[in-house]
């Protein structure tokens, strides 16, 4: 709480994120602690960012997560297991599944292997994968909107059958 006060959000959300995946904090309990607290400094931003349910592991997934907020479309859950892989992105409700692929961990002929097997199974389980590489979302996020857009709205015509 007192870091919310003094740096900036996404230096928070990180900080939540880290300690979530080393254990020391559940952000259930976080986000009943801060709840039950009167207002003081920070407290608004720990708020708005634990009542997200949206927990990232890179800068950009976070990212990603603002082009998401952006566009005022729903949040999806993050960091989920779908078919036996952790996604970084998942509208269950539609059944599509984005991931970010940052230049760190997808350059490699093996890495972008492993990649398209796991699209050909979500393929295969009848889920949507969207893929946006790291110069997509950091530089070209009105594309990144407009797609991501376009594509939830025909899986929302095509779930209300009228695709």
């Amino acid at each position: 709480m007192d870091l919310a006060s003094c740096v900036v959000e996404w230096q928070v959300e990180k900080a939540i994120n880290d300690a979530d995946r080393l254990g020391l904090v559940d952000p259930e309990t976080l986000r009943a602690e801060v709840n039950g607290l009167p207002p003081r400094p920070g407290m608004a931003c720990l708020r708005r960012l634990l009542g997200c349910d949206a927990f990232t592991d890179t800068g950009l997934e976070r990212k990603f997560l603002r082009i998401v907020r952006d566009t005022g479309l729903p949040l999806p859950k993050t960091q989920a297991w779908v078919n036996g892989y952790r996604v970084d992105f998942h509208w269950p409700d539609l059944g599509l599944i984005v991931e970010t692929d940052g230049w760190a961990h997808h350059r490699t002929p093996g890495e972008q292997a492993t990649d398209r097997r796991r699209d050909q199974a979500y393929t295969k389980a009848g889920l949507t994968t969207l893929r946006f590489a790291e110069k997509q979302v950091r530089y070209e996020p009105r594309q990144v909107k407009a797609t991501l857009s376009a594509v939830m709205r025909r899986l929302l015509l095509t779930q209300d059958g009228l695709l």
